[in-house]
């Protein structure tokens, strides 16, 4: 493994990922996590990166690791998914990351499909062999897992690349989101997007705490994204209108084709959708502002004003059965109304004329 040196480093705002620049002023970052949806099937991952892209992501994620990296080959009940509301229970953990792992050979071959469609191509590495791996293949930037969110070894060394790094929060507390983010600053990790996320799978939408995502910039300074592994793209837009730059999400061609994480993936004309009404969403939130944007300049004209409503003679008092406050708003403001009544007029004035100040006498 290369040394570096310790260094402590100051982060940065601005983030760029392959020339990709991420930030509350551009379209969200959309992510299609393909997990183990490939179900072991080199054609089918090639297919998902396809469809991924024809929905308009900005980049796919693979994970990387196999099963010895992640656990042990164990029958003892630890290793044993045994969670009835679990959705891999019956599974051991070993069985688990042997079905779900994408091969290492693969990577390479997927990495080049995304490229060669626009798509930039990155992974989670789970221990510092897949670290070592992906640095072969010069990866842009690395994704660190809600559960490796802890594993200080892992996320020094990752943060030795000097690459960007995207980070889940899911069930860190603070202050080991300080530890982290720490242990990434100080040694050489100077782009930083932290995820909201709730490890759950499927996560319900009562547990998203989306309000986190207004904390986690202030305490930590970098952007924010989310994680999302509710069903739908609700969740995620709502995130994006609380100032989300960033959105991951699971995919799958088919749910019902299954896949280890099918049941809380997105298909591609749901991951479609997600995409153009994310971008809606960053354009809505906008800045504060009052009094009409240009687009509603016209649509002013058809606010109210105080207008003639009956044939009247110079020197006629203004009542309410002559004066009517309607639409458009081309006359004196209905404000007005109050102080315009028993004045008179000055001209003679037919029906539909728009009150002003100068067909007053001045009295």
């Amino acid at each position: 493994m290369t040394t570096l040196k310790k260094v402590f480093v100051m982060m940065s705002h601005n983030v760029q990922i392959s020339g990709r620049k991420i930030s509350q002023t551009e379209p969200p970052f959309v992510i299609a996590e393909l997990s183990g949806n490939h179900n072991q099937s080199l054609d089918l991952a090639l297919k998902m990166v396809e469809a991924a892209a024809q929905a308009g992501v900005d980049a796919i994620k693979l994970q990387t690791y196999i099963a010895e990296t992640m656990t042990l080959d164990c029958e003892l009940d630890d290793f044993q998914i045994l969670s009835d509301n679990n959705l891999w229970k019956g599974n051991s953990l070993y069985n688990l990351y042997e079905k779900a792992h994408t091969p290492w050979d693969w990577h390479q071959t997927l990495f080049n499909k995304a490229k060669s469609l626009g798509l930039i191509a990155f992974s989670s590495p789970f221990d510092i062999s897949a670290v070592e791996f992906l640095e072969t293949l010069d990866v842009p930037c690395y994704k660190i897992a809600s559960f490796e969110n802890n594993d200080i070894p892992l996320i020094k060394r990752i943060a030795e690349t000097g690459k960007p790094v995207i980070m889940s929060t899911g069930m860190a507390s603070l202050t080991e989101i300080s530890e982290a983010v720490d242990c990434l600053k100080n040694n050489g990790c100077s782009e930083l997007i932290l995820l909201k996320c709730t490890s759950a799978y499927p996560a319900s939408p009562a547990h998203a705490n989306l309000k986190t995502i207004k904390h986690l910039r202030e305490t930590f300074k970098c952007e924010i994204g989310i994680s999302d592994h509710t069903l739908g793209i609700g969740v995620a837009l709502a995130g994006v209108a609380l100032g989300a730059s960033v959105i991951e999400k699971h995919f799958v061609l088919s749910r019902d084709a299954g896949g280890v994480d099918a049941a809380f993936s997105l298909e591609p004309e749901e991951l479609k959708l997600l995409v153009n009404e994310s971008k809606a969403a960053a354009l809505a939130v906008g800045q504060v502002l009052y009094g009409g944007t240009c687009s509603e300049r016209d649509s002013k004209k058809y606010r109210r004003s105080i207008y003639i409503s009956q044939n009247i003679k110079k020197g006629d008092v203004l009542t309410n059965k002559n004066l009517q406050v309607i639409r458009p708003a081309l006359g004196l403001a209905p404000k007005f109304h109050t102080l315009v009544l028993g004045q008179r007029i000055i001209k003679d004035t037919v029906k539909g004329t728009p009150l002003s100040w100068d067909l007053l006498k001045n009295e």
